[in-house]
């Protein structure tokens, strides 16, 4: 079983794509004495990347990833 469901990934998705909407609007404001910084753009790219895989490989029906490892026998 995947770990989230095709609407999670797809939620996270529009999460992160509005953080990056929020980010270009201004990297930091102050209210008062209160201040906000937003996250790094560059962590915020890497997110958006990672989700839209996750919505991809859902959408394709794949649930997991399939990983090839190779051996070379040695006798010592």
């Amino acid at each position: 079983m995947a770990a989230w469901t095709l609407a999670e990934a797809q939620a996270h998705l529009a999460l992160w794509l509005a953080a990056d909407s929020a980010v270009a609007t201004g990297q930091s404001y102050t209210i008062g004495t209160r201040s906000l910084t937003r996250a790094n753009s560059k962590e915020i790219a890497e997110r958006i990347a990672y989700w839209r895989r996750e919505v991809d490989r859902l959408e394709s029906g794949r649930t997991s990833v399939i990983r090839f490892m190779r051996a070379v026998p040695r006798d010592l």
